[in-house]
């Protein structure tokens, strides 16, 4: 005999239509709003991973930013720097020239002391600003930093610097002006 919440099958298996028992039913409403609330925190914080992964990832963009606008600007200062600096380097060979020439006699002496004063404080200048004489003199020719005029036969082994023309300078790593230099041939 059928009972009217109960459907009988073929295999004499009964199925309830419908909850049992008011608990079961008050049990099934507790779960369904529960899974849902899971569900969602799952999705919040699913979400919140994502926002923060983005939020880390801009910041180190951001950060990155920084730091290649910050070393662009070091070197557009460092280049305005070199190219100013660069103008007086023919002033030193001009000192260089005139103390070569320095005339002996006592009063002249005098005048010739001070000029050479004056080339002292401003090659310091220069120094504190960064600029470094390159040392070519008895070292082997480099065409990074060496521009070879003359090749000569001399006692010297061959591709070394005999003698400098000009004396060339540099600002940290870079050359502002090569050395003119004598690199010998050899015999």
């Amino acid at each position: 005999m059928e009972t009217p919440n109960e459907e009988i099958f073929q295999d004499d298996t009964v199925t309830p239509s419908s909850p049992a028992s008011p608990a079961t039913a008050e049990a099934t409403d507790k779960l369904d709003p529960l899974t849902s609330l899971q569900a969602e925190v799952d999705a919040a914080r699913a979400k919140a991973a994502e926002n923060l992964d983005g939020w880390q990832r801009e910041r180190a963009n951001f950060t990155n930013y920084k730091k290649r606008i910050e070393r662009e600007q070091a070197e557009a200062n460092q280049n305005a720097s070199a190219t100013v600096l660069a103008r007086f380097l023919p002033v030193i060979d001009d000192f260089e020239l005139a103390l070569k020439n320095m005339p002996t006699n006592d009063e002249a002496a005098k005048w010739a002391q001070g000029v050479a004063l004056v080339q002292r404080k401003f090659i310091s200048f220069l120094e504190n600003e960064g600029i470094k004489r390159i040392e070519a003199e008895g070292q082997y020719f480099d065409p990074n930093f060496h521009e070879a005029v003359v090749h000569e036969e001399s006692d010297k082994p061959e591709n070394q610097i005999i003698e400098v023309l000009r004396h060339g300078y540099k600002l940290g790593e870079r050359v502002l002006r090569p050395v003119l230099v004598k690199v010998s041939k050899g015999k």
